[in-house]
C-alpha cells in the first residue's frame, strides 16, 4: 500500500490508497461517505448530503477564474466486489490489497476499485490543492452506480449549479466519451416441485474465465459461465441428467466467470455421462482456446442428499436459457465499432424449488433496448416464468457540437501531439441520467486506462494516470 501511495502524481495515489482501505460495496457506502465528509471538513470545504446519500463538495474559484463557467467534477463512490474462487477475502471488513507490477497497479485476487476510485481520488486531489487553477467547482460523489445507478436517478434537479460536467469514469486515456448506453434489468423468477433423485451425485464446475465488464467487454466474445453451463447440462440429457442446484455469476454488470452445478446421473448411465461430458468439454475448450486459455471444465463425485428437478421443469429451464440471447445483439449503424445493443445473462441460481435468472440489457437506442428486452421476456415466458423489468435508465445522446468537447479535443492535441478518439461507449455512464435532471448541462467523460474492470484482473496504468492528471489540470485552466 505504501508503494502505491508514493507513486506520482502523489495527489491521486495517496488518496486512492486511503480510499481503497475502506470497504465500499454498492448500497454499503456509509463508511466511504464518512471518509468524504471528513475530507471536506479537514479542508474547510462546504458540503451537502442529499436524501439518497450523494455528496456534493464545493470549492470556490481560484483568483482570476471567477468569471469562468462553473464545473461539476463527478465520480461514483462504490466499486464492484469480485474475487477469485481461491481467494479468501471479506469485502465487508477488508481494504483492497494493492501492489505494483511494472506500469500497473493491481489487487491481490480481487477487483481493484480503480473503477471509479481513480476518478474519486483525482477529484480529491483537486479539492485539496493550493496551486491548481480552476473555476468554481462542485465535486459530485454519487452512490450505487454499479448496481442500479440509484444515486444518479435520485439526484435533485435544483441541487447543482454547474454549467459543465466532467465525468471521470472512462477507461481509455486516448478517448473522449460523448455518449453511452442505457440499460434495463431483466429479472426472471420460476418455481418447480423438487423430487428425490436417482443415482450418483456429481458437481460440475466451469471456472477460470476472464469475465469482465458486461458493456465494455461484451464485443470480445468472451465466454459466459452461465451460457456454458447450460450448454453442458443440455448435452447430458441423453444420460438422464437430473439437476439439483446451479449457482452461476454474481453481478448483473459482470460477465460471469464461474458456475457450479450439482447433478445426479442414474448408475446405468454413468458411461454415457462420461462420454457426453468429455465431448462437450473438448468442444468448448477448442472453441475458446485463444480467448479463454485458463478455462477449467470439470466434474467430480460429491455427497448426496439433494432434491432435483423433474424432467419437464428441467427441459423448460435449459430450453429457455438456450433461447435467451447473450452477447452483442446489434452494432451501431452510425458509429464505427460501437455496440448498439447487447445482453448479459448475468446470474443463474437454482435450488430447492426456486429459479432466479438475472440479465442486464444495454442499448444506446431506447427502442432497440426494449426490442431485446421483449425478446428475452418471450423466451422465459414460454417456460412459464415470471419476467420483471426494472432499473431502467436512459442512454446519453452524443452531441458532436458540444463546447466542452472542443475544449477537450484541442487541449488533448496540444498536450500530446495527436488527436484523441471521440467515442460513445457501450457502458452505462451516469451522464445520461444526470442529463435527465440537468438537460442544459454540457457533459463529457474521460479517464485513465483501466483494464479488466469488474473482474479480479482489474488494473490501472501508472503512466496513464500521470497523463490523465496532466490532462485534467489543463482542462480546468481552459474552461471558457
Amino acid at each position: 500500500m505504501s508503494a502505491v501511495s508514493d507513486l506520482r502524481p502523489k495527489q491521486i495515489w495517496s488518496n486512492f490508497a486511503a480510499l481503497n482501505a475502506i470497504p465500499r460495496a454498492s448500497k454499503k457506502e456509509e463508511r466511504v461517505r464518512k471518509f468524504i465528509i471528513d475530507f471536506a471538513k479537514t479542508h474547510t470545504l462546504d458540503y451537502e448530503v442529499d436524501t439518497i446519500g450523494n455528496i456534493v463538495v464545493r470549492k470556490p474559484a481560484t483568483p482570476g477564474f471567477e468569471n469562468r463557467k462553473n464545473i461539476v467534477l463527478q465520480s461514483h463512490l462504490d466499486m464492484v466486489h469480485q474475487k477469485n474462487n481461491d481467494t479468501t477475502f471479506d469485502f465487508d471488513v477488508q481494504g483492497i490489497e494493492m501492489y505494483v507490477d511494472g506500469d500497473w497497479v493491481k489487487a491481490k485476487g480481487t477487483t481493484l476499485g480503480a473503477d471509479n476510485g481513480i476518478g474519486v481520488a483525482a477529484i480529491l486531489g483537486i479539492l485539496q490543492s493550493k496551486d491548481i487553477e480552476h473555476p468554481a467547482l462542485e465535486a459530485l460523489f454519487t452512490i450505487d452506480e454499479e448496481t442500479g445507478m440509484t444515486g444518479a436517478k435520485e439526484l435533485k434537479s435544483n441541487w447543482l449549479h454547474g454549467d459543465i460536467l466532467l465525468n471521470l469514469d472512462t477507461e481509455q486515456d486516448n478517448e473522449i466519451d460523448i455518449g453511452c448506453a442505457g440499460g434495463i434489468d431483466i429479472s426472471v423468477r420460476g418455481d418447480y416441485q423438487p423430487v428425490t433423485p436417482i443415482g450418483k451425485a456429481f458437481v460440475v464446475t466451469v471456472k477460470g474465465l476472464q469475465g469482465g465488464h458486461s458493456g465494455m467487454d461484451i464485443h470480445k466474445g468472451l465466454a459466459n459461465a452461465n451460457v456454458l453451463m447450460n450448454r453442458i447440462l443440455y448435452s447430458l440429457l441423453d444420460a438422464q441428467v437430473q439437476i439439483a442446484t446451479i449457482q452461476g455469476g454474481s453481478l448483473r454488470n459482470a460477465i460471469p466467470r464461474e458456475s457450479v452445478a450439482i447433478i445426479y446421473i442414474p448408475e446405468d448411465n454413468i458411461n454415457e455421462f462420461n462420454r457426453s461430458f468429455k465431448v462437450v468439454r473438448q468442444d468448448v475448450l477448442n472453441e475458446f482456446k485463444s480467448l479463454e486459455p485458463n478455462m477449467v471444465i470439470s466434474f467430480a463425485s460429491t455427497a448426496t442428499g439433494h432434491t432435483v428437478m423433474q424432467k419437464k421443469d428441467q427441459l423448460a429451464l435449459l430450453h429457455s436459457i438456450y433461447s435467451a440471447h447473450h452477447g452483442v445483439y446489434r452494432m451501431s449503424p452510425d458509429m464505427d465499432d460501437l455496440v448498439e445493443c447487447s445482453n448479459n445473462i448475468a446470474k443463474v441460481a437454482l435450488e430447492q424449488g426456486e429459479i432466479k435468472i438475472e440479465c442486464l440489457t444495454r442499448s444506446s437506442v431506447q427502442s432497440s433496448k426494449m426490442d431485446l428486452a421483449n425478446k428475452l421476456k418471450a423466451a422465459f415466458s414460454l417456460a412459464g416464468y415470471q419476467v420483471i423489468f426494472g432499473g431502467d435508465y436512459p442512454g446519453w445522446q452524443p452531441n458532436p457540437s458540444s463546447e466542452i468537447l472542443q475544449v477537450l479535443s484541442s487541449t488533448y492535441s496540444d498536450l500530446f501531439g495527436h488527436q484523441a478518439a471521440v467515442v460513445a461507449c457501450h457502458a452505462g455512464l451516469e451522464c445520461g441520467i444526470i442529463g435527465s435532471h440537468y438537460p442544459k448541462m454540457d457533459m463529457i467523460s474521460f479517464g485513465p486506462t483501466i483494464k479488466g474492470a469488474h473482474s479480479p484482473d482489474e488494473r490501472v496504468s501508472i503512466s496513464s494516470v500521470q497523463k490523465f492528471w496532466k490532462f485534467l489540470k489543463e482542462i480546468l485552466k481552459r474552461i471558457p
